[in-house]
């Protein structure tokens, strides 16, 4: 491996080339999903893990939680600020960031009620010590909800092709099934309540197309108004409720309460 991809420059790197806010939402949603079980987040303290973008930490400050946005990448957090800009000031009183180490993030221990990371945990050699890290910091019983690439999808094996050819931008990733991850929860100390997963929507080949376009000059709106996504939506929507399809998921993610 030419770098560690938990490394602040790495992530830097990735997030300056976002700065124009075009960047596809995550593909599960996990503020929807917390919702199943925790109906009413208001005043509740949640901690998002590797913000990304933070869109799901604004939606649910929107909905009256006390977020913290933690990330090693200064660039992540300008950017989850420019998207937190396009909302009312309450909901941007109820953020803070924390520019810090996931493994070492310097916070209070058992402060938290909810914690939650998406698109983080792949890119740790060994998913323990991040989950331990995690563990410390959430109350006892609080919830941590966890979203990692699937294993059983063609976008696993398009990364793993880029990983062997030295093209994969973090240079090396991993993937999890549903049982793989919830072995890792428990293995850390949290007793797994519910999974879900998605399909990317629209799908990677619109997604890819545009992407090439985009540097060729020309613009596609990032959803289209008809393609075979949004005629399969709801078909969609009811087998990702089912455990069977989380094996054929792009993204599975799985929520945990801590024992």
């Amino acid at each position: 491996m030419r770098y560690d991809p938990t490394k602040a420059e790495v992530w830097d790197r990735f997030w300056t080339e976002k700065m124009d806010l075009d960047v596809y939402p995550p593909i599960t949603d996990i503020a929807s999903e917390i919702a199943h079980i925790v109906p009413d987040v208001k005043g509740m303290k949640v901690i998002e893990i590797g913000a990304g973008t933070g869109r799901t930490s604004i939606e649910l400050a929107r909905r009256g939680a006390f977020v913290t946005i933690l990330d090693i990448s200064e660039r992540s957090l300008e950017l989850v600020r420019r998207f937190a800009e396009n909302t009312d000031s309450a909901t941007r009183k109820r953020i803070d960031y924390v520019l810090a180490d996931a493994l070492y993030p310097g916070l209070e221990p058992e402060s938290f009620d909810i914690l939650f990371h998406q698109g983080l945990l792949e890119h740790f050699r060994s998913p323990y010590p991040l989950l331990e890290a995690n563990n410390l910091l959430l109350k006892p019983g609080g919830l941590i909800a966890v979203d990692v690439p699937q294993t059983y999808h063609i976008y696993t094996i398009l990364k793993q092709a880029q990983i062997l050819v030295g093209k994969w931008f973090a240079g090396w990733e991993r993937q999890f099934t549903p049982s793989s991850l919830a072995r890792a929860l428990r293995h850390a100390g949290f007793e797994p309540v519910a999974g879900y997963g998605d399909w990317p929507r629209p799908s990677l080949a619109y997604r890819a197309l545009r992407s090439i376009l985009k540097k060729l000059g020309v613009s596609l709106p990032m959803f289209p108004k008809l393609s075979v996504d949004s005629i399969f939506s709801r078909l969609d929507e009811y087998l990702r409720r089912k455990k069977l399809f989380h094996w054929t998921v792009m993204s599975y993610g799985l929520i945990g309460r801590k024992i």
